[in-house]
């Protein structure tokens, strides 16, 4: 016979387990959208080869969504502070899969700009959208925590856009395997459909009313502390917008001299890394009660293991133990969320975030352009059935900008303001 205590034992496991659930749904936006972001670096041979295109606007295809994505992540913002979230992410989703199914079939290289343009507006609800739901769900101190448990959720879809989907490709074509990338978000979508819920019955804290949009933005995009912790996790993102969403397969080809398989399987190491270091080092710095310190270390180590992966002679196998690590220590920029989150008004969690994803996003369309830029101009290239090849000198030329991007992550945490995991009421 089950007992009072019995029903109650159930309740608090599903009053506990509830907040994981609907985060969890609603992170399939970003682990899909991390799919789509990432998986150019699967099919970068096979999309040049059809459109007949060099490295240069194959960044202009690849960087052009997170053009779009920068644009709209103004707007996201303050859409999710003020409007509903499951509506907006659902939306936010739909453009997404409905723009995926067009690529599949474009022939056009302007419409598949134009694709990657409607899928880059989409994504920019695609983090805000569940960051701004965990506000709801959990309460500050355990912020880091969850946002390195959605990050690991986007590390895993930037994991499956490398091997995984070098192998689809491999046995049905880039088309097919595109068109098989928006049946995924289609099924995604039905599921966030029913399992993403607003807010919990009783609030994690009061938020009052929105703070006005001029007055917001001006707090948000104006604020010292959320701008230089934004430009640290977009420098620490650097590696993950080169290698892992665009040429690190490419790079890894020439640098060890093995097939696209073994060298998408070694750059996935990236994601993997992510996958373990994001929640680990989350968790860490809550337990720890302080943001700046494991920020550091995170970015320290990131060069150590940089400078390895460019320059030290290594194996296969080195090489993947070093891409896991670097894709582990540099996860350390997952603090700077909470950071932000802990440093803004509760009525601004999105805007203030917003900041982060914004120069986090652009990042990717500076450093990919900047990357294909200084590779293309180093000379060297030619054409292997119709595929363009490029020099390792031309690719250890254009990584420079790692470490020095790297360089500048470290100097900017000096002057960030420590919140000891604690929400800051403005």
């Amino acid at each position: 016979m089950q007992t009072v205590g019995d029903f109650r034992g159930c309740a608090d496991i599903k009053s506990a387990l509830l907040p994981w659930v609907v985060c969890f749904a609603a992170t399939l936006f970003f682990f899909y959208e991390f799919i789509q972001g990432n998986m150019f670096a699967s099919i970068a041979a096979n999309i040049m080869q059809d459109y007949q295109i060099q490295a240069d606007k194959m960044a202009y295809l690849s960087s052009i969504y997170y053009l779009s994505n920068v644009l709209f992540l103004f707007i996201a913002g303050m859409v999710l502070d003020r409007f509903s979230i499951k509506n907006t992410i659902l939306i936010a989703m739909s453009l997404c899969v409905v723009s995926t199914f067009i690529l599949a079939y474009s022939h056009s290289f302007y419409l598949a700009l134009f694709c990657r343009f409607i899928t880059g507006i989409g994504s920019a609800f695609c983090f805000l959208g569940p960051v701004r739901l965990a506000s709801h769900w959990f309460p500050p101190k355990r912020m880091a925590l969850v946002t390195g448990a959605i990050v690991t959720m986007a590390m895993t879809g930037g994991m499956l856009a490398q091997y995984p989907l070098t192998k689809l490709v491999a046995y049905v074509g880039w088309r097919q395997a595109v068109q098989n990338v928006g049946i995924l978000g289609f099924a995604m979508l039905i599921v966030m459909f029913f399992w993403i819920k607003e807010r919990p019955e009783v609030a994690i804290k009061k938020e009052g009313q929105p703070i006005k949009i001029r007055t917001a933005a001006r707090k948000a995009y104006l604020n010292p502390q959320y701008l230089r912790a934004a430009l640290y996790t977009s420098l620490m993102n650097m590696a993950i917008a080169v290698f892992g969403a665009m040429m690190g397969t490419l790079y890894l080809e020439q640098r060890l001299g093995v097939s696209s398989e073994q060298a998408s399987m070694v750059n996935g190491m990236l994601f993997f890394g992510a996958i373990v270091g994001a929640p680990l080092v989350g968790w860490l710095s809550d337990k720890m009660g302080v943001r700046i310190l494991p920020m550091k270390a995170g970015v320290l180590a990131s060069m150590v293991t940089l400078l390895a992966v460019l320059y030290l002679p290594v194996s296969l196998s080195t090489m993947a133990i070093l891409f896991f690590l670097l894709g582990f220590f540099t996860s350390a920029q997952v603090i700077s969320y909470a950071l932000v989150a802990e440093s803004s008004s509760p009525m601004m969690t999105a805007t203030a975030v917003s900041v982060i994803s914004i120069l986090t996003q652009g990042g990717y369309l500076v450093y990919q352009n900047l990357f294909s830029s200084l590779l293309t101009n180093y000379g060297g290239m030619h054409l292997i059935n119709g595929v363009p090849v490029y020099l390792l000198e031309a690719y250890q030329h254009a990584a420079i900008i790692l470490p020095i991007g790297l360089f500048i992550a470290f100097l900017l945490l000096f002057g960030l303001k420590e919140t000891h995991c604690r929400q800051v009421e403005n």
